[in-house]
């Protein structure tokens, strides 16, 4: 089948109710068209001026040197800490990382949110670390040389995460935002000694000096009183609503130097202030949560002025301001990194109001701006998305890129022309979210046009996988766009899968959004994955997975706020949990049995697990018995508890789920747990298909993220189903589709207001589904892997025994190890120990990533096959990729 087309498997008969012709049609990610590059999170991007792509991971911060020759950018996600850009002849001059190919090496590639920052006169330059501060010299030419460490010491739990530094006028002190401590510190540049320090509010992130006084954004706002309602954000309890579980406080703290015994003064500005920028007695501040800017005049320390930053009418928020400059001709310029675009307003006085003039296309999520001569320069967290030249078989997640733009700001007129191809490039139309008038006159379809119309559907499930990329499942299907070299998991694996793409369609063109789970979780909960968790990507140490950071949560609230605020019931299976406490003996092996014991006698469990959230609004909806992400946990010991719920309860209008099997590194191996997920869903699909709730149900099945492998398209790309009497059957759908365009069904379909403007913006997926429902139900397919294969220490009540497999199909792993690999293969067990994968304390994602897809598909090709475009079969530590950080780590 040629890319880019449906095509018709089985002849269904029925129409699309309401189709809406979505504005990408069938493009894929990567692909140039008349808009822009398509990305994986619902946009084209095609920015002003001149690109330098910088194919060595995401930029988190960047500023320019004092004599405007070079700009310091700290970036992640590629073994590399800093990137070093020659201005004049605009290209990448120097790369330090603990990679391989760095320029220069340095232990550490964790770097803070704000920063680097250069001395006055431009000789050394300083990067915040998890602990501390990376200080270099500057070579006359740009380049940094020396490197050395200035340490904070830990308090209690809570590590430094050193963030801006601003050194004084003489370049003898440098000031901290000592970002995980709530603290501001002086730190002598000679010595490394702290000198002094000052308590600010939470969070403390971007610091600017104007005359003798220091200005502090906090994003997590001021310091709680004692019986105000909070949430935690690392170790700190925050000031924050107990239903959506956001910040409620956001200030801006302020140090008197010229009297620094007194103790800071606060300025109450918007919700998650991050950048500060400093110009004619006006401190600008970018309250990315509440998308405005407060402007406060330096001398009584008033806000005067509130900018608001939401160019779209139908949505208020989303759109993340989180980058101000203020040029010589008085055009204040704001990056608005959600909707990959500047924003530009006409700027006189403090005390005047500004006059919006239009906005400026970017590349993929703009994070600074500054100017240099004539020169507007903006840097993009992620340039042109996952598009590095890295292997050739494919694509991954990881692929990170970053870019810097350069552009002569253009007149007010060609501004205002330009703001119609951002609203274009970012789907902003009118009548994207119509509500209905109540009347009750509509007609019930699958996917209403209005919100709060009837739909034929009730229940919604949303069950939500991890990390695997289309090719890896799907990639063996000849009727879609896949690659079955890269094919690690086919139906001898996932007969469910298979069956049920065959039966309710399959979808080729369909995208997950973020890089890894601290993302992913985020698209689907909150269609977006917010400022914060951006831009904390470099370190990972204050929150990974957001459920425990209340930094990490819109204002706006989550899926299941937005249909409880919709009149809707919601029900909760681990999804979007934290906690986890296992009692005495509940291992793998042992749940198997105890999962093979309920199913065959109907008891309940015999080790009772209690799975919670600290987020109220969540807790009150989840069932504590379903365990969260535990690879240590049988996704078929999940569906039997909740058959026992549903079987008592019957299912909710909105539902979801956490199966994590599929992320691999359990006890058993790799084949085994993709097929114990895939035999839990396809369990779950009988169930609900042969219950009286069928006529009314859609199951959507999604993974977290696809960071786990390689796809050929592109790594976003990912598995996805939608099962239903109301689906279209038997078709190959090749639409473009992603995470977003999934929530903004679901709430279609329930009646929720979108939670953004990325929701807002997006099409419903009403080509999936028809009028006319088909209501044969779904039979589960039985295992053809053994769910046991690869244990170390076999089930008491016996090994698994799969059925026969599909000769017609690729065969499934055996499980056995070549015996010149098994030493090999030894070494990869040992590292397994150490990744957190199992038990209450297990981390998704903690494991390196580009080891774990390596351990993964050596385990899927029996030890005989090297990863796509090597050579050989590695060992853990001589894995390319290998200085990939792992979750919570600065090594």
């Amino acid at each position: 089948m040629t890319a880019g087309t449906t095509a018709v498997i089985v002849a269904t008969g029925t129409g699309i109710g309401f189709a809406q012709t979505h504005q990408f049609g069938t493009d894929q990610v990567g692909q140039l068209t008349d808009k822009g590059l398509v990305v994986s999170d619902d946009q084209y991007i095609n920015p002003i001026g001149e690109r330098l792509v910088v194919n060595n991971g995401k930029i988190m911060s960047s500023s320019v040197s004092p004599d405007g020759t070079h700009l310091a950018a700290s970036i992640t996600d590629g073994g590399m800490a800093l990137a070093i850009v020659d201005l004049k002849n605009y290209r990448v001059q120097q790369l330090i990382g603990n990679n391989a190919a760095a320029n220069l090496r340095i232990s550490g590639n964790d770097v803070g949110q704000e920063g680097p920052t250069y001395s006055p006169d431009g000789s050394r330059l300083w990067l915040g670390q998890a602990d501390g501060y990376r200080t270099f010299t500057v070579n006359p030419d740009g380049s940094l040389a020396n490197p050395a460490f200035i340490r904070i010491p830990q308090d209690g739990p809570k590590r430094a995460l050193a963030s801006e530094a601003v050194f004084s006028p003489d370049g003898s002190t440098v000031y901290s935002a000592v970002n995980g401590q709530n603290r501001v510190v002086a730190i002598n540049t000679a010595t490394g000694v702290i000198q002094q320090s000052w308590a600010v509010g939470n969070a403390p992130r971007d610091m600017i000096m104007v005359g003798s006084k220091l200005y502090v954004s906090n994003e997590g706002g001021r310091p709680a009183k004692p019986g105000e309602p909070t949430i935690n954000s690392y170790n700190t309890p925050v000031l924050a609503d107990q239903v959506t579980a956001a910040t409620t406080t956001g200030t801006v703290s302020v140090i008197d130097l010229a009297n620094p015994a007194a103790a800071p003064s606060s300025i109450d500005v918007g919700l998650h202030p991050t950048a500060l920028y400093a110009k004619n007695g006006a401190l600008f501040v970018t309250n990315t949560a509440t998308n405005d800017v407060s402007v406060i005049d330096t001398t009584s320390n008033k806000v005067v002025q509130t900018i608001a930053t939401q160019p779209w009418p139908e949505a208020t928020v989303g759109y993340e301001p989180n980058a101000v400059t203020l040029t010589d001709d008085g055009h204040l310029l704001v990056t608005l990194g959600r909707a990959n675009a500047v924003a530009v307003y006409r700027y006189t006085t403090a005390l005047e109001p500004v006059s919006y003039v239009g906005l400026l296309p970017t590349d993929y999520f703009p994070a600074e701006i500054t100017t240099v001569g004539d020169d507007v320069l903006v840097s993009n967290t992620r340039g042109i998305d996952a598009r590095r030249p890295n292997n050739p078989a494919g694509h991954g997640t990881h692929d990170t890129t970053s870019s810097l733009q350069r552009f002569t700001l253009p007149d007010d007129d060609v501004i205002k022309s330009a703001t119609g191809k951002v609203f274009s490039q970012n789907g902003w139309h009118g009548g994207s979210v119509t509500l209905t008038e109540g009347k009750g006159d509509a007609k019930p379809v699958p996917v209403p046009l209005k919100l709060g119309d009837p739909s034929t559907i009730k229940h919604v499930f949303l069950i939500v996988k991890e990390n695997r990329t289309y090719d890896q499942v799907f990639g063996d299907i000849p009727e879609g766009n896949g690659d079955p070299a890269l094919a690690q998991f086919g139906e001898n694996v996932t007969p469910n899968q298979h069956a049920l793409a065959r039966q309710f369609g399959l979808y080729d063109n369909t995208y997950d959004i973020g890089t890894n789970s601290a993302e992913g979780h985020n698209w689907l909960m909150q269609a977006d994955n917010p400022e914060y968790t951006e831009s904390t990507a470099g370190e990972y140490i204050r929150s990974y997975d957001t459920e425990d950071d209340a930094l990490g949560h819109q204002t706006t609230g989550f899926i299941w706020t937005g249909a409880q605020a919709a009149g809707k019931t919601v029900r909760n299976f681990g999804e979007f949990h934290q906690f986890l406490s296992k009692p005495p003996g509940s291992s793998w092996q042992n749940l198997y049995c105890d999962t093979r014991n309920m199913a065959a006698t109907g008891q309940d469990t015999a080790y009772r697990m209690v799975s919670s959230s600290p987020i109220p609004s969540l807790n009150s909806v989840s069932v504590s018995g379903f365990p969260k992400y535990d690879l240590g946990v049988p996704d078929i010991y999940r569906y039997e508890i909740w058959k026992r719920d549903f079987e008592k309860n019957g299912p909710a209008n909105l539902n979801m789920f956490w199966l994590s099997s599929d992320h691999t590194g359990g006890p058993p191996n790799a084949a085994a747990q993709v097929a114990d997920n895939d035999l839990a869903v396809g369990k779950i699909v009988d169930k609900i298909s042969h219950s009286p709730y069928w006529k009314e149900s859609a199951i959507f099945v999604v993974e977290d993220d696809s960071q786990a492998g390689l796809d050929h398209v592109d790594g976003h790309r990912a598995p996805i189903q939608i099962i239903s009497p109301w689906a279209r059957h038997g078709v190959v759908d090749s639409h473009y589709y992603t995470q977003i365009t999934m929530i903004r069904t679901i709430e279609q379909i329930l009646g929720v207001k979108p939670m953004n403007q990325k929701d807002s913006a997006a099409s419903p997926m009403r080509q999936a589904f028809s009028n006319k429902p088909d209501l044969t139900p779904f039979t589960a397919v039985p295992n053809r892997t053994s769910l046991t294969a690869g244990l170390a220490t076999p089930p008491a009540c016996g090994l698994d025994t799969p059925a026969p497999q599909n000769p017609l199909a690729a065969a499934a792993p055996t499980a056995r190890v070549p015996a010149d690999k098994q030493q090999l293969a030894a070494k990869w067990d040992e590292w397994k120990s150490h990744q957190r994968l199992t038990g209450p304390d297990a981390k998704a994602d903690y494991a390196n990533p580009a080891q774990m897809n390596h351990f993964t598909w050596y385990q899927a090709h029996d030890w005989k096959k090297p990863y796509p475009g090597e050579d050989k079969i590695f060992a853990p530590e001589n894995v390319p990729g290998a200085y990939l950080p792992p979750a919570e780590s600065d090594d």
